[in-house]
């Protein structure tokens, strides 16, 4: 994702507000790859402004949405998901018991349908979501309760 700085500069140009609040969700988001929701950045924020609203978490993860510098997932875990990883083609990693998400490069080139399934129909992206267990929640159910 953007820098801070840059972020802050591209949203001045747009002629977006840059406010105190709107900055400290670009510092959450910056090098965040654990895919937060967007409840859970209006919870990390109020740590540091306890006045921050949701409204402004909402629409400052929607404002980058627009700008391109995040995505907004639904992966069925429940809550939309913020990627800021727009930079580097992949897809991801679900955990089904924690909701735990992971970037993952894989490369699905060559994934073709066949013409006769996608009559009238242009694919434009093609999104591969692997779910499973993670190491964590995989130790958790192996240790034998005491």
């Amino acid at each position: 994702m953007t820098p801070v700085d840059q972020l802050t500069a591209r949203f001045r140009d747009r002629g977006l507000r840059v406010t105190p609040q709107r900055q400290a969700i670009f510092r959450l988001l910056h090098g965040n790859a654990s895919h937060p929701t967007v409840e859970s950045l209006y919870e990390s924020a109020r740590t540091e402004m306890p006045t921050i609203s949701r409204k402004t978490v909402y629409q400052t993860v929607h404002d980058l949405e627009s700008m391109g510098e995040v995505s907004l997932l639904d992966l069925g875990t429940g809550s939309v998901r913020v990627d800021p990883n727009v930079d580097d083609p992949h897809h991801h990693l679900i955990c089904v018991r924690c909701g735990k998400i992971r970037d993952v490069m894989v490369d699905v080139g060559s994934i073709t349908l066949p013409s006769r399934s996608r009559r009238g129909f242009t694919v434009a992206d093609v999104e591969v979501q692997f779910r499973g267990t993670c190491d964590d929640c995989a130790a958790q159910a192996s240790t034998p309760i005491a």
